[in-house]
């Protein structure tokens, strides 16, 4: 039987600056992206140090997930980061670091754990049973993030002198910035419920396109609601899609692929409202609710396959045209399986015959009646749970999804979700 890993050493051994290189002969040119980002047989040590290893990849791997990320400011990650400089010294025990919500949830965080969803309880298990055991609890998980956010406040071994460690003091800040900044870790509750009085509070003082722009805040906040990542989407481009409007058929935003520009131009309708814009329903609640649906999504995609995948199909049904644009998306297509019953060894069929099976069991037009989604995906939440019930969030994704219309999302019932418990 092929060796997996001996596959993966030959194609990166071989690199891709041979054309004949075992990466580059193979007709899936996956393989040939991911050794060019890490072409070791080039750069050697100095590898990993490239950008297509330290932006590219999260970037692309957040891409694959489905997700869109909504990312915390800079001054947000600051303000964290320097509480956690100035009070992490204080911490001599687990007590006090289990009493301090904000430094736990930091610390946790740095390690790709959210203090928020865990049990105290475990947590604590975790701690005190350290990492010096091979059988320690954190030690026997599968899963290495407890052991790696033990190993550095290792309160079993080291006692009061744990966090005065260079582990404690600079590793996890620099993990935490790092990460925070790639959009890797979620802005908290707190942050998500601060940014939106924020929004709400400011939104209509919005008179223009130039008043939009200058809010750095408020500008962020938009574009995330949208799907779009303020960090990297051109000024100059944001600004040609609200001038331009929707009205035009050949106007920018109606003529981008990514329909989230004409869903922003859709809601800040500067272009027909002028200084009234800002006081259309459009540009108030349905704004928070989708920022909510972004962190929804986003956490979701790190705690419940499910309620991921469910928003994620409801996000980007709109752009979906044919049954080639949902198997073009591998979390589109898991989507469909599920709710038609078929095996994900399915998805090595001839693409065409999937693609057949699929217009013949479901009619695609059904994906733009927002009625007939709601019924699909509660469909979809429902198997999943079948196939895979472990979770009280998916169910509870049911009923978001199977809601009359009228109720739409509340921003009450998005922050409650939040803080479910995966």
């Amino acid at each position: 039987a092929p060796n997996p890993a001996a596959t993966v050493k030959a194609m990166l051994e071989g690199g891709v600056s041979d054309p004949d290189s075992p990466a580059n002969k193979l007709p899936d040119k996956s393989y040939a992206k991911f050794v060019a980002a890490f072409d070791f047989a080039q750069y050697g040590d100095q590898t990993t140090m490239r950008d297509d290893v330290q932006q590219a990849v999260p970037k692309g791997y957040m891409a694959g997930a489905g997700l869109t990320l909504v990312e915390p400011s800079a001054q947000y990650i600051k303000g964290e980061a320097d509480y956690y400089a100035a009070n992490i010294s204080k911490v001599t025990s687990i007590d006090n670091l289990m009493a301090d919500k904000r430094l736990l949830t930091f610390a946790m965080a740095s390690y790709g754990l959210d203090a928020s969803t865990e049990p105290p309880q475990q947590i604590r298990t975790m701690l005190e049973g350290g990492v010096s055991d091979p059988d320690s609890p954190a030690n026997k998980l599968t899963d290495k993030r407890y052991a790696n956010f033990v190993t550095a406040f290792n309160f079993a071994q080291y006692g009061d002198q744990t966090t005065s460690r260079d582990e404690v003091q600079k590793d996890t800040p620099k993990i935490y910035t790092t990460e925070s900044a790639l959009g890797l870790i979620a802005p908290n509750a707190d942050y998500i419920k601060s940014e939106t009085a924020y929004y709400l509070a400011n939104v209509t003082n919005v008179k223009s396109i130039d008043d939009l722009m200058a809010n750095s805040r408020l500008y962020n906040y938009v574009l995330s609601a949208y799907g779009l990542d303020p960090a990297t989407e051109s000024k100059d481009l944001i600004r040609n899609v609200l001038a331009g409007g929707i009205r035009d058929a050949d106007s920018v935003a109606n003529k981008m692929t990514n329909k989230a520009y004409a869903g922003l131009a859709a809601a800040f309708n500067f272009e027909q409202y002028g200084e009234a814009a800002t006081t259309i329903n459009p540009a108030q609640q349905p704004t928070v609710d989708k920022y909510m649906r972004q962190t929804l999504e986003e956490d979701a995609g790190q705690t419940n396959q499910g309620v991921r995948l469910a928003l994620y199909f409801d996000r980007k049904a709109p752009t979906i045209t044919s049954w080639y644009d949902v198997l073009a998306d591998t979390a589109l297509a898991s989507v469909v399986r599920t709710v038609l019953g078929l095996p994900d060894s399915f998805a090595t069929a001839d693409v065409d015959k999937q693609a057949q099976l699929f217009e013949q069991k479901l009619d695609i037009s059904d994906f733009s009646d927002p009625e007939k989604l709601g019924k699909f995906l509660t469909r979809f939440t429902s198997m999943y749970e079948i196939n895979n019930p472990t979770s009280s969030a998916v169910t509870s994704v049911s009923v978001l999804f199977a809601q009359p219309l009228t109720v739409g999302i509340s921003t009450d019932l998005m922050m409650a979700m939040q803080k479910l418990r995966f």
